[in-house]
């Protein structure tokens, strides 16, 4: 997993528009900052199904010298969680309190997924909530 470092704008009368510096023509926009996140981490993912190679991500004091017009004009940035899809699964053995297995069953069955569907798209929540370490 990498973080990319995304630049925001917000115009008074628009939504939140999200540009990724080291990603040209990965855009995203969301209406609503908790969407900011999310919808970023959409943008990469789209924008990641059609490129073999990796782009490694600059660091954030490079992004600060290459937005820094940006952010004097009040725009922020925001670090945003990429996990490279590979297509592969892999079966992993992990150990788990009966109930909250039987609740992440439960879960997964109201949702129509597996139990290793419901465990994935969980743990990519989780991990596109929270903040580059």
């Amino acid at each position: 997993m990498k973080y990319f470092y995304a630049v925001v704008h917000k115009d008074a009368d628009s939504a939140f528009g999200v540009a990724f510096p080291d990603i040209p023509g990965c855009f995203s926009a969301a209406d609503e900052v908790e969407q900011l996140v999310p919808n970023a981490c959409e943008a990469l993912e789209l924008w990641f199904e059609d490129e073999p190679e990796d782009i490694a991500p600059s660091s954030l004091e490079r992004v600060r010298e290459l937005v820094a017009t940006d952010l004097a004009e009040g725009a922020f940035l925001i670090s945003v969680p990429h996990i490279r899809r590979t297509g592969r699964q892999v079966r992993a053995n992990i150990s788990l309190d009966r109930g909250m297995l039987d609740a992440i069953d439960r879960a997964a069955a109201d949702r129509n997924l597996t139990r290793s569907a419901f465990l994935a798209d969980a743990a990519r929540n989780e991990i596109e909530q929270r903040r580059a370490p």
